[in-house]
């Protein structure tokens, strides 16, 4: 995760995901990403309920990634390495593309 300000780091290792799919609209849905993380990581000491907000587009594109604690935005932003494996899960399980046919 990175601070904005900070020149520290720290790459989160997602071990599993738990999904929460919501069409917002006729153009984005909406994919709220909770996690377990892999046995030697930690959440940064300020972060309180750290989820992602993954924004979607009806045909399955990512459009953006946010990290949130307690449901708002929140001062960190997710590294390369912690989209990727993002961006992987929701590809994967394709997410968006299931929740465009509801």
């Amino acid at each position: 995760m990175l601070k904005y300000g900070s020149p520290d780091t720290t790459e989160l290792k997602f071990k599993r995901f738990i999904a929460e799919v919501e069409p917002r609209d006729e153009q984005w849905i909406d994919i709220v990403l909770r996690f377990e993380l892999e046995e030697e990581n930690a959440i940064p000491l300020d972060v309180t309920d750290l989820t992602a907000l993954v924004i979607c587009t009806r045909g399955g594109e990512i459009f953006q990634m946010v990290p949130q604690d307690e449901g708002c935005d929140c001062e960190y932003q997710f590294t390369p390495g912690e989209k990727e494996q993002i961006r992987d899960y929701v590809e994967r399980e394709r997410l968006a593309a299931e929740a465009a046919k509801m």
